[in-house]
């Protein structure tokens, strides 16, 4: 894809995920149902963390794209790097898993995870920016783009710390109110619970290894300390 379209696209895509976040900060904390808490806001939700993270990152491609028009190659050699950083590690993974928790819950019991109560208060289309459409643009942006990943080692420990992070807010919210952010977890008992957080870990570890395998499929890219099939400069060439 040329890099005037990759920055279109990107701008594009930045100013939706502004749009969304801007959206469900409207929505007011006395119109929410008395099973959703205050604590926290929506920053305990890691649908809405989500959102603030994809934002960035497409804020940073769509910075990449803006460098590259304007031949700055010794500043976007960095802010590819982070641009990779980010898709690989955060953005293709916390995407991807928000759509499958979120609709696999759903689909068995919505209750657990988004309760009807909500349907008054979150219109639909939001609804679907949130859990939905997630998913169709981080595969969408594989495929425009070949991004560098991390060596394994690099890239699991920073998804673990994250992960790790997130599971510790969790925790503490709970240690301060009494109350799960996600309703599913009051079902748990403390080896359950425990159990679930492990099968979590797994599920988004698988998530990152295979967007690592999409993204070598499609561009022959391997990690940063192994040869690809691409020259390291073909990102900035393009």
């Amino acid at each position: 894809m040329a890099i005037a379209t990759l920055a279109v696209y990107h701008s594009l895509i930045f100013v939706w995920y502004i749009f969304v976040t801007y959206s469900i900060s409207l929505v007011r904390a006395e119109d929410r149902p008395s099973e959703v808490f205050l604590y926290g806001r929506q920053w305990k939700y890691l649908t809405v963390l989500n959102l603030v993270l994809q934002a960035v990152f497409y804020g940073v491609s769509f910075l990449a794209d803006v460098l590259r028009l304007i031949k700055k190659m010794r500043s976007v050699k960095y802010v590819i790097s982070c641009r990779d950083l980010l898709f690989s590690v955060l953005a293709f993974p916390v995407a991807t898993f928000v759509f499958m928790s979120f609709w696999v819950l759903y689909t068995y019991n919505r209750e657990l995870v988004y309760p009807k109560s909500l349907d008054g208060i979150i219109p639909m289309w939001l609804n679907h920016a949130m859990h939905t459409i997630v998913l169709p643009l981080a595969l969408l942006e594989i495929f425009a783009t070949p991004h560098r990943y991390p060596s394994k080692k690099k890239g699991l420990v920073l998804l673990g710390f994250v992960s790790v992070a997130y599971l510790s807010w969790v925790l503490w919210i709970y240690s301060v109110t009494g109350e799960w952010v996600y309703p599913l977890f009051t079902f748990f008992s403390p080896v359950g619970l425990a159990a679930f957080f492990c099968s979590s870990l797994i599920l988004i570890v698988w998530i990152y290894n295979t967007g690592e395998f999409l993204n070598r499929m499609i561009w022959g890219y391997q990690s940063r300390n192994q040869p690809s099939k691409t020259t390291p400069s073909s990102d900035t060439a393009q």
